[in-house]
């Protein structure tokens, strides 16, 4: 892309990017559960993107252009911190209240729809949840569970992408949605239940009559 001079260069790149910034930061935080961090991550991706603006092709696709350089900002860090020893076996197991399936096996018995994404959830459900606790839902699973879901259902992603993204074969990227999906269903299942409303057969939560 061209431009007239530096002025019109900048004019042109500040208009697009200020409507774009709160869902930038916010995409942000989704992938790093930290708010110092995600700021981190816009204010680099928004340096790249900048120094990068002359490789734009097609005005019209500046913020699928921006959000991919985020999403690669976002990933060159974390691929460097999964590097480590510790992070990397820490990142691996998931928290024991993340793997409580008590809530969803009684999910189960109760037959009640799935959650193959938050969307899903019967209406009384889904209607009664706050989107805060969602949020906690997606903040609780394990950095290779929620990066991995976050690309695909938020950023829309194929999985074919996530996997050269994140450097991972297919195979493994289809088993963490999986194993990502089912930690949200348990997570927001218990949620509910101890919020009252869906049913509580085992006596430990949930509005009693």
């Amino acid at each position: 892309m061209t431009f007239h001079d530096a002025s019109h260069r900048r004019q042109w790149f500040e208009q697009r990017l200020e409507p774009l910034m709160d869902r930038l930061y916010g995409t942000a935080l989704r992938l790093t559960r930290n708010p110092d961090d995600a700021e981190d991550i816009v204010a680099e991706a928004v340096v790249r993107a900048w120094s990068q603006l002359d490789k734009l092709r097609d005005p019209e696709r500046f913020d699928a252009w921006l959000f991919h350089i985020l999403t690669n900002t976002f990933i060159s860090e974390w691929r460097r911190r999964q590097s480590r020893p510790q992070a990397a076996a820490d990142s691996d197991s998931a928290s024991p209240e993340a793997l409580d399936a008590d809530g969803f096996t009684l999910f189960q018995q109760l037959h009640q729809p799935f959650l193959l994404w938050w969307g899903s959830l019967e209406d009384q459900f889904f209607n009664s949840l706050l989107q805060e606790e969602l949020q906690e839902a997606l903040d609780a699973l394990p950095d290779p569970y929620r990066v991995a879901i976050v690309l695909v259902e938020v950023q829309g992603y194929t999985y074919e992408e996530v996997s050269g993204l994140l450097g991972i074969p297919l195979g493994t990227v289809r088993s963490r949605l999986s194993r990502a999906r089912s930690l949200l269903q348990k997570r927001l299942w218990k949620q509910a239940r101890e919020a009252g409303v869906a049913p509580d057969h085992t006596g430990k939560g949930g509005r009693q009559p």
